[in-house]
């Protein structure tokens, strides 16, 4: 596992100060309530509200995202490599679903996640994830009067790396939102390619969903080119996305910072053993539970 001498640190950031981490110069939210803050947060939910997602460039302070791309380099051999395959909802392939079911339709996941549990609590990504006032904004930006951490200790706050040759398969998240931080570009490819609220709770719309998996929903489909630094906000749960396969020499890293609206949310087994090889007593001890939404995963 690695630990804060195993990395390289940011010792001058202390933990419970956000300015050290932002771009304060374009975004200055050290005052929940202030001018800028309710400006960027009116921005984020604009582009929430209209097509899903909301991208606010060079979040991060310059000066760190050589940091960033560090730290995720150094925990990226962590990660969980296995090509497997999966369909979008993640659920067992064996399933027993109708014949035109979107869940029978088949794709290769190549990518790969450094679980929580292996990302050192000195690391940028950690400090951001769990600072009070940055969860603030996201409750905010995502019009709640609060956020949680998943609860999930694996997939909580992950890196995820896709090599070259690679991608990560169309799918939908376990939590209902998503936060992302890029960390490593590639040379090429690496998309990030969604189809917004493709779905609702109590509404699994598999007619879109199986014409995005066939080839045939091109005009559902929006695509993004992200640069590192940038936050994305993202409803995750019910719109379906993916990564577009990444090309050149070099991967791509994706912090993924999972909140969700209520607490207690942990993923189910069958996923997490597909995400990182291993399942915990937490991961068995929620599968009975249900989630509140009704949707197939």
């Amino acid at each position: 596992m690695p630990t804060t001498d195993t990395i390289p640190t940011t010792d001058t950031i202390p933990a419970s100060e956000i300015s050290h981490l932002l771009n304060t110069t374009r975004y200055p939210l050290t005052q929940p309530g202030s001018a800028e803050w309710s400006r960027t947060v009116s921005q984020a939910r604009a582009g929430l509200r209209d097509v899903g997602c909301c991208v606010l460039a060079d979040f991060v302070a310059p000066a760190l995202i050589p940091t960033l791309r560090e730290q995720g380099a150094a925990i990226a051999p962590a990660a969980h490599y296995e090509v497997k395959t999966v369909n979008a909802y993640n659920i067992a392939l064996d399933s027993p679903l109708p014949a035109d079911h979107p869940g029978r339709i088949r794709m290769q996941r190549g990518n790969a996640f450094v679980p929580r549990d292996q990302i050192p609590r000195a690391a940028v990504i950690e400090r951001l994830y769990t600072n009070s006032m940055f969860q603030q904004f996201v409750a905010n930006c995502f019009e709640l009067p609060g956020v949680h951490e998943l609860a999930d200790p694996l997939a909580g706050l992950v890196l995820n790396v896709v090599r070259p040759g690679q991608s990560h398969p169309w799918h939908f998240d376990t939590n209902e939102f998503t936060v992302s931080l890029l960390t490593q570009q590639s040379e090429d490819g690496g998309d990030f390619e969604y189809c917004p609220d493709i779905r609702a709770a109590g509404r699994e719309n598999f007619d879109d969903v199986r014409a995005v998996l066939s080839g045939a929903g091109e005009h559902l489909i929006h695509r993004l080119t992200l640069r590192p630094g940038d936050l994305q906000l993202f409803r995750g749960r019910y719109s379906l996305h993916r990564v577009a396969p990444v090309l050149g020499a070099v991967a791509r890293h994706t912090a993924i910072l999972a909140y969700t609206d209520r607490p207690g949310v942990v993923g189910s087994v069958e996923r997490t053993r597909q995400l990182f090889g291993r399942a915990l007593p937490e991961h068995r001890s929620a599968a009975a539970s249900r989630r509140n939404d009704k949707l197939l995963d």
